[in-house]
């Protein structure tokens, strides 16, 4: 009892007190880009990725100093110059979305903000430029065919649209997975492609996340993208890994 005891609670200091050795210990089993490899794009909106979208205010300065705009057209860029699938994933509220009976933290917050707000799934009378529209910079590759627009998710994850679907479709076993927002949406996304049975890797730096006193969503979402995707890169390893 008192071995278990001990190894325990030396676990938990491990944790609390040894991080960096810890981090530095976890395996990076890599990732190879092949013929069944997709880029999935999570939120490329104008709510996450204009300075006019409505939270601009906390997710600005990360956007910014990731250079997650140029990183995401980069990534759409290197899609279509080596014939890899693009899906996008978006995030739509409907007006019957605004009567659900409860909310978490940051989904009353979306919704009180009227974030990524659009009449409804037939109607896209408003839609042209608004918050819930693409950044206008990325409808040129968009409106490609490299590229499939899947069903909206409606909080975080993809569980409730067609995604996985979609990728099985046509053939994807892998995934490089990009987009807004860090520590939400894209880790969402992250864990569901995983539990699904996909190969996913991150670009950790073609995406961003909220930061307000005492909370950085960046630091949240990259340490769980090392801890629990098999590759982790930046922008321009993602490039040279294509090159090799």
């Amino acid at each position: 009892m008192k071995t278990t005891s001990f190894k325990f609670f030396s676990l938990m200091a491990l944790l609390c007190f040894g991080a960096p050795s810890l981090y530095a210990q976890i395996p990076d089993p890599g990732f190879q880009v092949d013929g069944t490899t997709a880029i999935v794009i999570t939120d490329p909106q104008n709510d996450f990725l204009s300075p006019d979208g409505v939270t601009w205010g906390v997710i600005g300065e990360s956007v910014i100093k990731n250079k997650t705009v140029e990183n995401l057209e980069t990534l759409f860029k290197l899609a279509e110059a080596n014939g890899i699938k693009v899906f996008i994933s978006p995030h739509y509220y409907y007006e019957h979305d605004h009567r659900w009976k409860f909310e978490g933290a940051l989904e009353k917050l979306m919704h009180d903000i009227g974030m990524f707000d659009r009449g409804d799934q037939l109607n896209k009378k408003g839609f042209e430029g608004s918050g819930a529209d693409w950044l206008p910079r990325y409808k040129k590759y968009i409106e490609k065919d490299f590229v499939t627009v899947v069903g909206p998710h409606k909080v975080y994850g993809p569980e409730q649209n067609d995604l996985s679907l979609q990728l099985r479709k046509q053939k994807i076993d892998k995934v490089v997975l990009a987009g807004m927002s860090g520590n939400l949406c894209v880790e969402s996304h992250l864990r569901e492609l995983l539990e699904d049975g996909f190969e996913v890797a991150v670009v950790v730096d073609a995406t961003a996340s909220a930061v307000a006193p005492g909370y950085d969503g960046n630091v949240a979402a990259e340490i769980n993208y090392r801890f629990v995707a098999s590759h982790v890169y930046t922008t321009q390893e993602f490039k040279q890994s294509l090159q090799e």
